[in-house]
């Protein structure tokens, strides 16, 4: 993410509990993926769970950049 979106997070995430959850749900995706990423072999099984983390995660930055976007108008 970009700088200005991560001081947008910083101000806004103890007050918008939908921020804080997209938030936290990005880091856990991110974990997982990290997770996935230090494994030499995945089963055939791991890259459809890989590749379903990945689209949950794209999902819920667009939905952070989505309410981000409603901050910056302010």
């Amino acid at each position: 993410m970009e700088k200005s979106d991560e001081t947008l997070i910083a101000r806004y995430v103890d007050r918008d509990e939908e921020l804080r959850k997209y938030v936290d749900e990005h880091r856990r995706y991110e974990e997982a993926l990290e997770a996935f990423n230090k494994r030499v072999y995945l089963t055939p099984e791991e890259e459809f769970e890989k590749k379903k983390i990945q689209k949950l995660k794209l999902q819920g930055k667009d939905r952070i950049q989505h309410i981000l976007a409603r901050y910056r108008e302010r």
